[in-house]
């Protein structure tokens, strides 16, 4: 008895040695969900900063969109807060008014902290010029003592560089260089100089690496580990539009006992890619790596939502996270991406970090209300396309509180040809699209007096992509349909003007055929309530009714959201005025301003 006892008890011992490394295993493993910061944030570039608190910081990418360069801190990789933006007066940066096609506007900026001051180096770039026309890019470097406060962030510093994609580089020696993409269609070179960033200067460019065969080797980053020097980069592109977003996209390395090379590539590569796969996540590429309070190594990157079909992803390219095993003298080990993940140990959950934005979540504690209350501004998340005329939005004005004036541009959306809209801009507000399922409304007080004056809701990805709702004054004859559960048999072919509905958009795949309805009779005069849902997948729903009763409202028209799935940027959604070319100068009051997430697809 005693004899199968010590039996028993040694095999609960045995148990129990073998149990204890795998738990303790798992329990260093965590979990988290990408994307980490949704919706329209491509090119991420972050850092951890043991000086401030131990936060991490991410910048991304913003192309045409004002305030640029969105800034996103955490203390535990899990919750994400906007802290601000690196480009936020016109002062820093006046050229943006006056950049051409949606493709345009400032591409991939690298953050990094170094001798207690955070830089921040990136291009302008004006994508209707030819490759080789030296002004197309305009590379420049900002830099903060203090990244949560705005007027921190200096005025650009401009330096020579025929390419884009650039970071700085502090080696061991105490020299500066930066590195950067040269214009891939003339070269597919990654190249090099030695520079001054406090003032710009640079010496001679030279090519230190030519990628890996893949198409626009670009987003060059180099580190310092073990003695050697590890250059990532960014490769493969399957758009006849543009690089960097093809769902041949990778992450490719090389390394060298020296800066300037020459580097010798990883046999393993690429170390990341979803090429080539059925993941939900594709385009996954342009990283960056750093490490965490424990010396463990983490990796970001952009990825689009789409599955290997790429046709529906409204959000553009989104920044994921993942885990990186990284073993002295050897090659980094980027974990997969998915939408469920599996890494090191996180810090645990810190919400103590400042700044005006909100908070990256999901459920209740993200639905966006905004009332417009006297006294305060619009919201840090809230984005204009390029710079916007300051007196256009006023929030609570005296004649009506607790709402948004806007007043009218004389171009609309789309303005010149889809791709310039010059120093006038255009009155649109908006907020990022960050999850797969919404709800997004306002209630619109508007009593046009002139022949298309027009306000409305917008999700508005580029001037050449955009599907909108809108309030406008046509004639009676430019009715095409009557509104649902108003089926008047009655045609009135007078040009007398009355107040419409109006569902247009613009895009390079084919939309809904442009619809007006006439307001109902009973509704004119009253604030009416504009709502745009992103019910499945695929398609958002545009209804309208009056604000005082929600029972009422009526679905105008579905459309799909491949036509917002292209290029660079990801879609807002947000409201709108315009004279449509006239000279109306009647304002829009926005009131009731709500964003309700519903859901996010991973997998």
């Amino acid at each position: 008895m005693r004899s199968r006892s010590a039996c028993t008890w040694w095999l609960v011992a045995i148990w129990f040695i073998f149990l204890i490394p795998i738990g303790t295993a798992l329990s260093s493993n965590s979990t988290f969900f990408n994307p980490v910061i949704p919706g329209f944030h491509p090119d991420p570039s972050c850092i951890f900063v043991p000086e401030w608190d131990s936060t991490f910081l991410c910048a991304s990418s913003s192309f045409n969109a004002f305030p640029g360069i969105p800034l996103h801190a955490s203390k535990d990789l899990q919750n994400w807060k906007l802290i601000g933006h690196a480009l936020n007066r016109k002062d820093q940066l006046p050229s943006l008014v006056e950049t051409n096609r949606s493709t345009s506007g400032i591409w991939a900026p690298t953050l990094r902290f170094h001798d207690e001051t955070f830089w921040l180096v990136t291009t302008l770039v004006d994508d209707d010029k030819p490759a080789d026309d030296a002004s197309r890019w305009d590379n420049i470097i900002f830099k903060s003592k203090n990244p949560y406060e705005a007027f921190s962030w200096s005025n650009a510093i401009h330096f020579e560089f025929v390419g884009y994609d650039t970071e700085p580089f502090w080696d061991k020696d105490g020299k500066t260089y930066i590195n950067g993409a040269h214009a891939w269609k003339i070269g597919p070179w990654l190249q090099q100089a030695e520079a001054n960033l406090d003032t710009g200067e640079v010496g001679e460019w030279r090519t230190i690496w030519n990628g890996t065969g893949g198409m626009a080797p670009e987003g060059p980053h180099i580190y310092l580990k073990d003695g050697l020097y590890y250059l990532l980069a960014a490769e493969g592109d399957g758009s006849v539009f543009v690089c960097g977003t093809g769902v041949d996209h990778m992450v490719t390395i090389a390394r060298s006992e020296k800066v300037g090379g020459p580097y010798e590539s990883n046999p393993a590569n690429p170390i990341l890619t979803n090429a080539n796969t059925t993941s939900y996540f594709q385009t996954v590429g342009h990283a960056d790596l750093f490490r965490d309070d424990s010396g463990n190594w983490w990796g970001v990157a952009l990825s689009t939502r789409s599955g290997p079909e790429w046709v529906h992803f409204p959000m553009g390219r989104e920044t994921v996270l993942t885990a990186v095993t990284w073993r002295e003298g050897e090659w980094p080990q980027m974990t997969p991406i998915q939408g469920k993940m599996s890494g090191w140990s996180m810090p645990p959950a810190n919400l103590d970090i400042e700044g005006p934005g909100p908070w990256v979540t999901t459920g209740e504690v993200a639905t966006d209300m905004v009332e417009f209350e006297a006294g305060s501004a619009l919201p840090a998340h809230f984005t204009h396309w390029r710079y916007p005329v300051k007196s256009s939005y006023t929030v609570s004005p005296p004649e009506r509180s607790n709402s948004l004036r806007l007043i009218p541009s004389k171009l609309n959306l789309t303005a010149h040809n889809g791709n310039y809209a010059g120093p006038g801009g255009q009155t649109f507000v908006g907020r990022r699209q960050q999850d797969t399922l919404f709800t997004y409304g306002v209630t619109v007080d508007f009593s046009p007096t002139l022949e298309e004056e027009e306000a409305g809701v917008s999700v508005f990805l580029t001037q050449n992509h955009h599907l909108d709702l809108g309030l406008v004054l046509l004639p009676a004859n430019g009715t095409t349909r009557a509104l649902p559960g108003y089926n008047s048999t009655t045609v009135d072919n007078s040009e007398k003007l009355e107040l419409h509905l109006r569902f247009r958009g613009e895009s390079y795949v084919p939309i809904p055929d442009e619809m007006t309805a006439p307001v109902p009779e009973e509704w004119v005069g009253l604030p009416i309530r504009l709502e745009v849902k992103a019910a499945n997948v695929t398609h958002y729903s545009f209804s309208v009714g009056p604000a005082h009763a929600a029972s009422q409202m009526k679905t105008l028209v579905y459309a799909s959201n491949d036509a917002l799935s292209w290029g660079f940027t990801g879609a807002f959604v947000g409201v709108y005025c315009t004279s449509n070319g006239g000279v109306g100068s009647t304002p829009a009051y926005i009131s009731d301003w709500t964003y309700i997430p519903q859901g996010q697809f991973r997998d």
